[in-house]
């Protein structure tokens, strides 16, 4: 009992004076901490430290710490490593294999509630293959990646039940089987840790249940049979008035099971089967320090320091009672301390997942070629008030979403009838100035408006998980819209809602035959693949000015790729051809609203090995579906979100940071290294992160040939950015007709066929894949250092 109450009275004095520095930060999610070591030096550990520092050579050390932690283990260059154990004061232990201050492959981590995680780490963090089992008697065993479960794993849980198959980010994700501890047992595919898709649930009596899913309920087409060999199959809902089906008896038994209710199913025999959510882990081993020092005997004159086990220096920010060191030594000494700080913070830091961690000391060094702007961005588009050419044209667009989202209809099935996707299937209504029955009054000129398949378009919000209400807030609200210059050569015009989370532009009749024709597809797509980069579709709609004019207008509602709370500094436009492909702005009008394109790239793209992966998979997808369906011309619009930059405005190279400085960066919220363990502690937080939106990134800069003019991709020089990526593919309704056929005769006269946008679909997706995954590429151990 005493050792534990001197165990604990040392974790809170270490809490409190850290707490203390804390609030003295001038950062709000500040990452710094204060060493705290006494003055007295031990003439045994200062003997250690002249015999094996600074000649790289590996020794055994015993070191009880200033702050109580206690380790013993190998040594070298004041850093655990090769095999040591590490005991914290609040009972947390590591044993296992250490690589310079980093926990680095294979070991056990204990938690004092009794917790246990033993297997592979890689920089502080839980990955590779290994073993959790919890306090409540949980065990997982399978695959990690940064302290989450993902890959393929198993895990048994205290109560008897049992989960074995596919996890993404801590959750059941993909196809795995659930056994509740009664028998009863589900087969098929996940979603965010719930039973989403299409699977088998079995019960113990033999009744069994072959269909689709939704938040862990029948939902959708199944069939639900009996061992007796009679079966009720149709269309599953927990809202009785929904479900509809037929029973099938079987042959000897005609009267069986006439009694039976579908709602039974939700209401009886699905009552007790819930997954277990296990529980969630105190803290991570990432978020542990290391209080360990370099003796001033030493002969380098660093003072102590605090190191976080993925090896991040992390240093005093105040000198309490003269028992802790700022960063900056005194005197004549203090230029070449920081030099070696900067040096061994440089060298060591990696940040999780490439997000920044948030550092009160950091500046930009001036003189770097790139710039962003440094006052706020400005925003895009021009407001269209009255007076302005489309004010009407918005107007009837505004009134027509209103009543076209706000009409009544029955709860729509994700599961379509094919009548729906017909082209014909569209509905007329007039807005006369005085108002209808149907539709109120307004201050515009009459005009007539047309929904296109209207069911699949609500359906397809609903998939997407659009709310009705704040659609028509967005679009229909007190807010103007904005409209748009043209990007591009089609002649149509785009608006942005005042929110940026929609964008309207306006079409040819082509291009709506176009996404008619594929909307039965598109809509598989896009349900199947969650994750599609494909752009979002969200209504197609037509206005008709009555009168003379009799002109018709068509457009379509598309989610806007770039809405992110992060500012965008760079724009590209990539489609993999190079004629035509570079901006026509001088260098002094590119601004961030600027879409740059091929020929302008001067990045590669380096994703994390996990969303690499999935990037190159859906690439493939969305790019097979689009060549299925004969669209070409389609393009990859990337948005990048520059983290580090100078107070001028100065782009900052991740290997190129020093302690002194102004402490934030304009254009984004930043994140703390506690932050981003809390992340992981709870990943439904990881909401706002997903594959083409706000993913965290490096890009390593590129210079072409001043000899090769059609050069698309420069030759890497080693230059790395931290960045915030969004992206998709955009511009999806160019089908390979008799004009573009025409147009890639005629162009192929003149220039070389590969260089030129119009090709065929096949070949057009093939040139546009390879360009791709050369311009993107997996972050790798050698890059992530840099």
């Amino acid at each position: 009992m005493s050792k534990e109450s001197g165990v604990m009275k040392a974790w809170e004095a270490t809490l409190r004076k850290t707490q203390a520095a804390r609030k003295r930060a001038n950062s709000l999610f500040g990452t710094t901490s204060v060493a705290h070591a006494d003055d007295d030096e031990d003439s045994g550990d200062d003997e250690d430290n002249i015999n094996g520092s600074d000649t790289g050579e590996t020794y055994h050390a015993e070191r009880v710490l200033p702050n109580g932690d206690y380790y013993t283990g190998q040594w070298s260059e004041n850093f655990p490593h090769g095999q040591g154990k590490y005991l914290w004061t609040d009972g947390c232990m590591f044993v296992g294999e250490w690589f310079k201050g980093k926990t680095m492959g294979k070991g056990r981590f204990s938690w004092p509630s009794g917790a246990t995680y033993e297997g592979e780490f890689k920089s502080g963090y839980m990955d590779g293959m290994g073993t959790y089992t919890g306090t409540n008697g949980d065990t997982y065993k399978g695959h990690w990646i940064m302290n989450l479960k993902h890959g393929q794993g198993v895990k048994n849980y205290a109560n008897g039940d049992w989960y074995e198959g596919e996890w993404r980010r801590g959750l059941q994700e993909g196809q795995g089987r659930y056994q509740w501890k009664s028998g009863n047992h589900y087969v098929g595919e996940w979603r965010n840790g719930e039973i989403c898709g299409k699977g088998t649930f079995v019960w113990t009596n033999g009744n069994r249940y072959d269909g689709f899913w939704d938040d862990g309920l029948p939902k959708g087409n199944g069939t639900f049979k009996w061992p007796d060999g009679s079966f009720y199959v149709g269309n599953w809902s927990k809202d009785p008035s929904d479900q509809n089906g037929t029973y099938y008896p079987p042959g000897s038994s005609p009267e069986a099971n006439l009694e039976w209710d579908p709602q039974d199913v939700y209401n009886v025999d699905l009552r007790d089967c819930k997954i277990c959510a296990g529980e969630k882990v105190s803290i991570l081993p990432s978020q542990k320090k290391l209080a360990l020092w370099r003796s001033t005997k030493s002969g380098d004159g660093v003072k102590p320091r605090r190191l976080l086990p993925e090896g991040r220096v992390s240093v005093g920010v105040e000198r309490p009672l003269d028992k802790t060191q700022m960063w900056h030594g005194e005197g004549d000494e203090s230029s070449d301390v920081a030099s070696r700080n900067a040096m061994v913070r440089r060298d060591l830091e990696e940040d999780l997942l490439g997000l920044q961690i948030d550092d009160a000391n950091s500046r930009g060094i001036p003189g770097l070629p790139m710039k962003v702007p440094t006052r706020r961005p400005k925003r895009q588009g021009e407001t269209i008030c009255k007076g302005h050419k489309n004010y009407e044209l918005m107007l009837n667009l505004q009134l027509g979403i209103r009543h076209s989202v706000g009409r009544p209809a029955p709860a729509a099935s994700l599961d379509l009838k094919h009548s729906a996707f017909d082209p014909k299937e569209k509905v007329w209504t007039r807005f006369p100035p005085e108002g209808s029955k149907y539709t109120p009054p307004h201050q515009s000129c009459e005009f007539k408006w047309k929904d296109y398949c209207p069911l699949v378009f609500r359906t397809l919000r609903k998939l997407f998980k659009v709310d009705a209400a704040d659609y028509m807030i967005s679009i229909c609200g007190n807010d103007a819209l904005r409209e748009l210059s043209s990007p591009g050569k089609s002649g149509s015009f785009f608006y942005l809602t005042n929110d940026d989370r929609y964008m309207i532009k306006t079409i040819k009749k082509a291009e709506a035959k176009v996404l008619l024709r594929m909307l039965s597809a598109y809509y598989n797509h896009v349900r199947a693949f969650e994750n599609t980069l494909v752009t979002k579709f969200y209504g197609l709609h037509c206005v008709k000015l009555t009168g003379p004019i009799q002109k018709k207008v068509r457009f379509i509602i598309m989610g806007n790729l770039l809405c992110t709370e992060y500012s965008i500094h760079k724009r590209f436009d990539l489609k993999g051809s190079s004629l035509g492909r570079a901006t026509d702005k001088p260098e002094t009008e590119i601004d961030e609203t600027t879409i740059l394109k091929d020929l302008d790239l001067n990045f590669i793209f380096r994703l994390q090995k996990s969303w690499f992966q999935e990037f190159c998979r859906q690439i493939d997808r969305d790019c097979e579906f689009l060549e299925q369906e004969r669209i070409m011309d389609y393009s990859l619009l990337v948005g990048l979100h520059f983290r580090e930059t100078s107070a001028a405005g100065d782009l900052i190279s991740s290997e190129a940071r020093t302690p002194t400085g102004d402490p934030e960066s304009e254009g984004g919220p930043h994140f703390s290294r506690s932050d981003m363990d809390q992340l992981l502690l709870d990943p439904s937080r990881w909401a706002s992160i997903r594959l083409g939106l706000n993913m965290p990134a490096r890009v390593e800069k590129t210079v072409r040939r001043s000899d090769f003019e059609y050069q698309i991709i420069g030759e890497p020089t080693g230059e790395y950015y931290k960045v915030i990526m969004c992206f998709g593919i955009i511009d999806i309704l160019q089908d390979y007709d008799i004009s573009k056929k025409l147009e890639h005769a005629y162009k192929s006269i003149q220039y070389d066929p590969t260089s030129i946008s119009a090709v065929d679909p096949r070949q057009y997706s093939r040139r546009f894949r390879e360009f791709i995954f050369k311009i993107f590429s997996e972050e790798t151990g050698e890059t992530s250092r840099n």
